[in-house]
């Protein structure tokens, strides 16, 4: 065992690993028998591919590059692809990331348009595809953009036909629904094609304040009946809606607090219509709907329901909705994402742990026998180098709790003289109505295993806890936030687990805007890391974000109109003079969520400070880095930021200009 100075322990987790390993499986489907899923491809542009597990356990990526299976509807994305095995091979459909256009893949040929390219904004987009090849259709929600401005724009539940007819042809693209509201989500139609459900919200709710739970009966000919909402409303947020298979209609709604599952007793006025609700309990089986087509339930044919459930930490169960007996999975996995797949009694879903990578999981439901079957975990070094976290509650003003994980330095080879103390970075999580969930991230394990800490911090207004938490920070964004990472901090100062002057923040997005702010109100950092962030209230509300969070901040901060002076009191960008802790800002110069405006305006007011900083802009990033070279550049800078603040010397690292 080496005695050397915390952050300047060699380890073999460099920036290019930790970039090759960036990104998880998403959107698992079915296709026939066969699993289907999203992957990242770091090193290939930051794409997503689209993978295919056959029978016999082999995998293949159906699309080269440059394809990449992604949407942007409310820019956050949902679900790209659909498939269906018709004739005997599969069908699917999905998103191209480049031109937003839905596409058909056989497997006997090329990708062929089925939708067609608006020259008006920011076009025709697509998400969640229903296939319905008996009917030559698929469902999906449309985004289409009606004038130049980002809120120029209207959302509607549309079939697209199979055929190809639309790809030059807007008029042949199907409308099921009108515009009146917003947002929509969804559709799911009914086992027997006769009734179809979605969801739908309107500004200046976010769908975790309260979104509609909307039904319509579907004719022969594929229209549909007057909607009806049977769930949900302003106060009420229904995260998922699904149709069992004897056509009972299953939901997750938080009206006791905590999203829950329930059953409407038989719509249309068929029988019982009250409600049910199947395993009442103070934890979540839902979850912020930012992505559609999250999935934390899905209905299996015998009536059980593969859930991923949990306060905090989420885990894979089979649910009795008759009896509300609930089933864990068993195995290593400690975190599952919203992002389940049924057919007869397998049930894939994507799950993770602090010691291993999210990877494709089946559970066989009616032995609960669980295994890896995609994107399996790989250690690419010793796990002797991963990071061995803590899960704390903290507390903080008024004597709320903050929960934390810790992750302590740690090296199987090292150690640091006794009388030191080592430096810690306060990671601020996105959203902010979002959670940092424990599992293995190789870019925590870059900075731990050379002898810097970690201190995620699920601060108020994190989602997972109940929406009593969630709703903390209505209207105290900046302040509960920033208050909450601060006490973790100070907290494991005073306990002597962390240098006090040798204490960072870092977040990106919404994360981004708590760094900033925690370095503009307080005294607690030595410097600091923001990626991508807000940080001008103002401008950032009165129009320079994308429709889907342009009214985020009435919740957050309080409508503008009522309290502008809010808005000025809590911007980083309007207290430029109170910052002089050195920092690293971090932006992508194709973001339409934090526009890079956002930092050019906070750059210039920082202009002449003195205050030890360093811009990088990142051309072809987007809201939130895809490419490895990208990653591998941000970690290497922060590193350097840190190294050169604290007095470390970590080895191999390319220094960083900080300019004045």
């Amino acid at each position: 065992m080496r005695t050397l100075a915390y952050g300047s322990w060699p380890s073999p987790i460099d920036a290019e690993l930790a970039a090759a390993h960036d990104g998880r499986p998403e959107y698992v489907g079915f296709v026939g028998d066969e699993a289907w899923w999203t992957e990242p491809r770091p090193t290939e542009g930051g794409r997503r591919t689209l993978v295919r597990r056959r029978a016999d356990g082999t995998q293949e990526s159906v699309l080269p590059a440059p394809w990449n299976v992604r949407s942007r509807v409310i820019e956050y994305g949902g679900q790209p692809w659909a498939g269906a095995v018709v004739d005997g091979e599969p069908l699917v459909v999905f998103v191209n990331f480049a031109d937003q256009r839905l596409y058909r893949l056989r497997s006997d040929g090329e990708p062929l348009p089925l939708t067609p390219l608006s020259p008006v904004g920011d076009g025709l987009r697509w998400a969640q595809p229903r296939l319905r090849p008996d009917h030559g259709e698929v469902w999906c929600v449309l985004e289409e953009f009606t004038g130049e401005g980002p809120d120029d724009i209207r959302r509607v539940l549309a079939a697209v036909p199979l055929d190809g007819s639309a790809a030059q042809d807007r008029t042949r693209v199907r409308e099921l629904t009108d515009d009146r509201h917003r947002f929509v989500a969804g559709p799911d139609l009914s086992p027997d094609g006769r009734r179809a459900a979605w969801l739908a919200w309107d500004h200046p709710r976010m769908p975790w304040d309260g979104t509609e739970l909307v039904i319509a009966e579907v004719g022969t000919d594929g229209t549909f009946g007057q909607p009806r909402t049977v769930a949900g409303g302003p106060a009420e947020a229904i995260a998922q809606v699904e149709w069992s298979a004897d056509g009972g209609l299953l939901y997750a709604s938080d009206r006791t607090g905590w999203w829950n599952l329930y059953r409407e007793g038989e719509p249309f006025g068929r029988g019982d219509p009250t409600p049910a609700s199947l395993a009442p309990r103070e934890e979540e089986f839902g979850g912020p709907l930012w992505k559609l087509g999250s999935r934390w339930f899905a209905p299996l044919e015998g009536g059980h329901i593969a859930v991923v459930h949990g306060c905090g930490a989420t885990t894979l169960g089979i649910l009795d909705p008759e009896t509300g007996e609930l089933v864990d999975a068993a195995g290593p996995w400690t975190e599952f994402a919203p992002d389940l797949a049924v057919r007869g009694h397998k049930v894939v879903a994507v799950g993770a742990s602090p010691r291993s990578a999210y990877e494709v999981v089946e559970l066989d439901a009616r032995t609960g026998r669980a295994r890896v079957i995609g994107a399996p975990h790989d250690d690419a070094v010793d796990p002797a180098y991963y990071p061995e976290p803590q899960i704390r509650t903290f507390t903080g003003p008024a004597g709320r709790e903050i929960h934390a994980h810790i992750y302590p330095p740690h090296h199987p080879g090292c150690t640091a003289p006794d009388e030191e103390l080592p430096p810690y970075v306060v990671w601020a999580h996105g959203g902010p109505t979002g959670r940092a969930p424990l599992v293995l991230d190789l870019e925590i394990a870059y900075f731990t295993s050379r002898g810097i800490g970690v201190a995620e911090v699920n601060y108020g207004g994190s989602a997972g806890y109940g929406r009593e938490y969630r709703d903390l920070l209505r209207e105290q964004w900046g302040v509960v936030d920033v208050e909450d990472c601060a006490a973790v901090a100070l907290a494991l100062a005073d306990e002597g687990t962390a240098d006090r002057d040798r204490l960072a923040i870092r977040g990106g997005s919404a994360g981004g805007w708590t760094a900033a702010a925690s370095l503009a109100m307080t005294d607690v950092y030595a410097c600091g890391t923001i990626l991508y962030p807000i940080l001008d209230l103002v401008g950032w509300g009165t129009g320079e974000t994308h429709d889907f969070e342009s009214r985020y901040l009435e919740t957050l901060i309080g409508p503008y109109a009522e309290v502008p002076g809010r808005y000025t009191e809590r911007s980083p960008a309007e207290h430029a003079d109170r910052i002089t802790a050195p920092f690293l800002l971090l932006q992508g110069l194709d973001d339409v969520i934090c526009p890079p405006v956002q930092c050019e305006r906070f750059l210039a007011r920082m202009a002449g400070r003195g205050v030890p900083h360093a811009y990088l802009a990142f051309e072809g990033e987007g809201h939130g880095f895809r490419r490895a070279e990208t990653t591998i550049r941000v970690l290497e800078s922060e590193l350097s930021l840190y190294a050169q603040v604290f007095g470390l010397n970590p080895p191999g690292v390319p220094a960083l200009e900080l300019t004045l």
